[in-house]
């Protein structure tokens, strides 16, 4: 399971086909069934992901699948700029998501796996709406912008948790121009690892500060997992915590996992 940045963040159209086929086989129509537990950071923004999270749509199936492999590309049949006339800014590829493995590993001869795409924020309308048909192509809807005019300027997330059987979309969100956070602030979400069901809130998604070090996750065993920033260019296995760089995000990301028999009770910067 040794990570690759260029895997993680240059996947083609096929592997994320073949990824989300795997992780899509038994999903079901419908809303997330497990409630996320909303921890720490402002309370702004932790609305805001418990909101997403409650209202975030389950992969659906194959036919979802079968559209990341076909997604339009390129410039969208937007025409280029005829050659007399002086360069224009290139516009973001609304077409296309960046993806980044966060974390995964194996338990009970099962494979999981948390990954997470950024979309670029439109730059107008036209832009906006364009990302928007992508994003409905992929089967996502997103909680906090039905409507182009509320997706201008914004860029969006979405991640992914599969459990080895099943694939679910664990939470979604938009990143403002602003939204760089402090470096106190920590945004978490805690979720039984197995999917549909009311196993403990073992795993932990969370997002903080690029100035971040160290975030500390404690269980209610009383025991810890430190999970730190590697040093620039260092490759760290998807199979070791880490705080990790996301293509496209203003912030950072980790994901920690408790022991077995154990499950979350608070995470905070420690570094």
């Amino acid at each position: 399971m040794s990570a690759d940045r260029k895997a993680n963040h240059d996947m083609t159209n096929s592997d994320i086909a073949l990824l989300l086929a795997d992780a899509a086989d038994e999903v079901e129509i419908g809303i997330a069934p497990y409630q996320a537990v909303i921890r720490g950071g402002r309370r702004r923004r932790a609305r805001r992901w418990a909101l997403a999270a409650a209202t975030a749509l389950v992969l659906a199936g194959s036919s979802a699948t079968l559209a990341v492999a076909g997604l339009p590309g390129g410039d969208g049949g937007r025409k280029g700029a005829v050659a007399t006339q002086p360069p224009v800014t290139v516009s973001p590829n609304v077409f296309e998501a960046k993806w980044t493995r966060l974390a995964d590993g194996a338990e009970n001869g099962k494979t999981w796996e948390v990954l997470v795409d950024v979309w670029p924020a439109p730059r107008d309308e036209g832009e906006a709406q364009a990302e928007l048909d992508a994003m409905h192509e992929y089967g996502y809807k997103l909680a906090e912008a039905n409507q182009a005019s509320q997706l201008v300027g914004k860029g969006a997330f979405f991640v992914h948790h599969s459990d080895g059987d099943k694939g679910s979309m664990a939470l979604q969100g938009l990143f403002s121009g602003d939204d760089t956070m402090s470096r106190a602030d920590i945004e978490s979400a805690a979720m039984p690892l197995k999917i549909d069901s009311d196993d403990p809130q073992r795993l932990v998604i969370g997002k903080v500060a690029k100035t971040v070090q160290q975030i500390t996750c404690t269980w209610k065993n009383g025991t810890t997992t430190e999970v730190t920033k590697p040093p620039p260019n260092e490759e760290v296995s998807t199979d070791i915590p880490a705080i990790r760089t996301v293509e496209g995000s203003p912030v950072n990301w980790f994901v920690c996992l408790a022991p077995k028999g154990t499950e979350y009770e608070s995470v905070k910067v420690t570094k």
